[in-house]
């Protein structure tokens, strides 16, 4: 069983699972995140902007896994083929990748070809392949011919020949291969380090796209490629100019049938005890796995790891401009002067920094102007000390949630 979200969220921004309680109950009630920072310190245990920012967002994504988790705990008992094994592992998922993967097998789908395959009987013949190899495909396949049928799930074409009986069985295996959970995971992990983006122009589109020249020929691991250039890519492919895929880095720029298999492909034959041992299944069950790498993994992981990278760069390009913006707005609007600021407060007074020509904070006082002490002398005093001291030539207000009151300079 997976620790509480509380205790997570703990682990994940470094506090106490006591503060994280504490912040949850304020974000449900309504509060945002700036204000918990800056009014319920006391509450969160002094819980900072950055530790809640981060909580508020991990808290919707746990939150959701955990909806997602007992909606398919339910589909799947509802079908009655839940096993403690496969609880177990779902209750341990800890993402909803994870857990997809594992509702695979058990989710509702469209009628496949290897659905119609298993309505006409042929996943005996699958099974037999596939554990025994010694068995020819072809001698097996003819005891499974069959005329076309109907059934509850619709007209069925039946079995003509061996040769349309071993395509089904090829169909159920291919299903099976690629709704394997464990195997599904594995192989996202090479693709995602041993995978490469490749573009090429759209004939004739060459001139019509010339901003994207830069993309016309290009080749780069997945991992590594910048946001500004995926965003490129996207974008190129998105306009018609550029077709965009990713492939392995073991293999050449395009496959053929004939080609060695490549790593993956080896990864499904060893997880399914799959060989080339001249026996007389062993070539078909080799070219069924070659097609549920092409078929069923590559063009999911594909879309999937894409998918991935367009988040990846559009968040990092986020970022990006977040922080040039915050740059701009910490720029200092009236120059290089030296500046006293004001952050407004009743109970707990009016905080005031002073900062110089550099930015650099070279005083701090706290004054009470308002109730309940209503000292305003004693604020004009401290302000005009600082001034004086410092050589303050401005004043800031944090807010404008205080009433405006002049205050007189001394001249010197």
């Amino acid at each position: 069983m997976l620790p509480s979200i509380e205790n997570r969220l703990a682990i994940e921004i470094s506090a106490k699972p006591a503060q994280v309680t504490a912040a949850i109950n304020l974000l449900d009630g309504g509060a945002t995140v700036p204000f918990i920072a800056r009014y319920r310190k006391e509450v969160t245990g002094g819980l900072d902007d950055s530790q809640l920012r981060l909580l508020e967002v991990r808290l919707s994504y746990l939150r959701e896994l955990e909806d997602r988790r007992k909606t398919i705990i339910d589909a799947i008992q509802g079908q009655g083929k839940m096993t403690p094994d496969l609880l177990a592992s779902i209750m341990l998922a800890e993402d909803k990748t994870r857990l997809e993967d594992l509702y695979l097998p058990y989710k509702q789908k469209r009628r496949t070809k290897a659905q119609i395959a298993k309505e006409a009987g042929l996943e005996p013949l699958a099974n037999d392949l596939l554990s025994n190899p010694m068995l020819d495909p072809q001698l097996e396949a003819v005891k499974y011919i069959k005329e076309p049928f109907s059934s509850e799930q619709g007209e069925n074409p039946g079995v003509m020949d061996a040769k349309a009986a071993l395509d089904g069985a090829r169909q159920i295996l291919m299903e099976r291969f690629s709704e394997d959970a464990t195997l599904l995971q594995s192989l996202r992990t090479y693709l995602q380090d041993h995978g490469v983006v490749q573009s090429k122009v759209i004939e004739g589109k060459e001139q019509a796209g010339e901003k994207f020249s830069d993309y016309f020929n290009y080749v780069e691991p997945l991992m590594q490629i910048p946001s500004h250039r995926a965003l490129a890519l996207l974008r190129g492919r998105r306009e018609e100019v550029l077709t965009v895929s990713l492939r392995l880095d073991s293999e050449d720029e395009k496959a053929t049938w004939n080609s060695e298999h490549n790593p993956c492909e080896i990864r499904i034959a060893s997880h399914f005890k799959i060989k080339n041992q001249g026996r007389a299944a062993d070539q078909w069950l080799l070219d069924t796995v070659r097609w549920t790498w092409r078929i069923k993994f590559l063009l999911h992981l594909e879309s999937e790891l894409m998918g991935a990278l367009r988040e990846r760069a559009e968040t990092e390009a986020i970022n990006v401009f977040a922080r040039n913006l915050k740059a701009l707005l910490l720029a200092a609007p009236a120059g290089p002067r030296v500046t006293i600021g004001l952050d407004p407060g009743l109970r707990t007074g009016v905080k005031v920094a002073v900062v110089d020509s550099t930015g650099k904070v070279v005083d701090t006082d706290v004054i009470y102007p308002h109730q309940p002490k209503n000292d305003w002398q004693g604020a004009l005093s401290t302000l005009s000390r600082l001034a004086t001291k410092h050589n303050a030539s401005l004043i800031s207000i944090v807010t404008a949630q205080v009433r405006e009151k002049r205050i007189n300079w001394p001249k010197n």
